[in-house]
């Protein structure tokens, strides 16, 4: 099948299922996946070849556009005003989640606890994609008001993606290395040291362009494009000497962009917004296009079902955890941990890499993360959509 065709039909029923599934008040996202699974080998089979040969760079374009709105968009005025509950928010469910997964993978699904550790940080991030538009929604109608319930979500869900994300990729090279030495180890600070660092540099001489040249808004998206792109290819020119996390560098980039030329950046997020909405579509429907149906609808897929609802209650620990000694009342808690519970966008990012690049336990990952997407988007954006009215003044 020619290229121009599968694009045509991934985005024109995508659109259009999306619609549907939005009318019935459900994450169009979801869609896509199902999509994806419809026209993709495992059944119809109708997707061209040179696709699914670069998607692996269409989804890593996607993770670059996710990462850049994060950075644009993250307040840190906010998580300042709410608090020790905001910050913790960022990174304490998403551990408690990995813990869950390290302990409970390799019993349920035969995998090593290096392995589990990679499941573990791929299924972990919360998913802005669900969760955030809900809780403008709520900020717009009034509720949680008081003690800041929805911009407390908003703020964590944010943070926690690039925590999660940051832990993938050091995770990874462990696995791949198969190994765990002094020096495998101490290339997990190294990169996060360094990709701040650089996204430091790289800010700072972006924020000096847009500043002095006062180029428009649409030249300032392609060079920040630019920028990032670029350090995704320096990452691999350095990696052969020190890790660097080019990643962690596009956020950095980012959020100095907003601290500095905060006009400047929400027109920029604008565009970036725009970008998301086609990227949206074909990043979740070539998830659904590389998972194996046979295997996620099998015995092994109930076994991941399992496993992802015990990883869901190790994560309702640690919003626990987060809340204590605060002044939120017992259904505002359990709001927070209803809507902590949906994953989407970084699971269709980072899902496929481990099997794009050979590792042993790729198909597991990708299927969890697919199978996770399915369960706790659907799952999430319902309890959110039919509780907030009980549960928030």
């Amino acid at each position: 099948m020619n290229i121009f065709l599968s694009l045509a039909i991934i985005f024109g029923f995508g659109i259009l299922g999306g619609f549907l599934f939005e009318k019935i008040k459900l994450p169009k996202l979801v869609w896509y996946i199902i999509l994806g699974i419809l026209i993709g080998p495992s059944l119809l089979n109708i997707v061209d070849d040179t696709l699914i040969s670069i998607s692996s760079y269409l989804r890593q374009i996607a993770l670059v556009i996710i990462l850049t709105r994060s950075g644009l968009s993250l307040d840190l005025s906010q998580l300042k005003k709410i608090g020790r509950p905001a910050i913790l928010m960022c990174f304490i469910p998403a551990t408690f989640e990995i813990v869950g997964i390290t302990v409970f993978g390799p019993m349920l699904l035969g995998i090593s606890y290096l392995e589990a550790l990679l499941l573990g940080s791929v299924l972990a991030a919360v998913s802005p994609a669900v969760v955030v538009p809900r809780m403008i929604n709520l900020i717009d109608k009034g509720y949680g008001k008081e003690r800041a319930v929805p911009e407390l979500i908003m703020a964590g869900a944010s943070c926690d993606d690039i925590y999660v994300i940051v832990l993938f990729y050091s995770f990874k090279n462990l696995v791949a290395t198969s190994t765990i030495d002094v020096w495998n180890i101490a290339q997990i600070p190294i990169s996060i040291v360094s990709g701040i660092l650089l996204g430091v540099l790289v800010g700072l001489l972006l924020v000096l362009i847009i500043r002095k040249l006062k180029l428009n808004k649409l030249v300032n998206v392609i060079l920040m494009l630019a920028f990032s792109f670029g350090m995704l290819a320096l990452e691999n020119v350095l990696k052969q000497y020190f890790s660097v996390s080019s990643l962690l560098a596009i956020i950095v980039m980012a959020l100095l962009v907003n601290i500095f030329q905060k006009e400047e950046a929400k027109e920029i997020q604008k565009s970036y917004n725009s970008l998301w909405s086609g990227f949206e579509i074909l990043l979740f429907a070539l998830v659904g296009i590389a998972v194996d149906a046979k295997y996620a609808f099998s015995k092994e897929g109930a076994i991941m079902v399992g496993l992802i609802l015990i990883a869901l209650i190790f994560r309702s620990i640690g919003v626990i955890v987060c809340l204590i000694a605060t002044k939120f009342t017992f259904k505002e808690k359990l709001f927070i941990i209803i809507s902590y519970l949906p994953k989407a966008t970084v699971q269709a990012s980072i899902g496929g890499i481990a099997l794009s690049e050979g590792l042993a336990c790729g198909s597991i990952v990708l299927t969890a993360a697919v199978v996770s997407i399915l369960l706790t988007a659907t799952l999430g954006a319902v309890l959110i959509d039919f509780t907030y009215k009980k549960l928030l003044a």
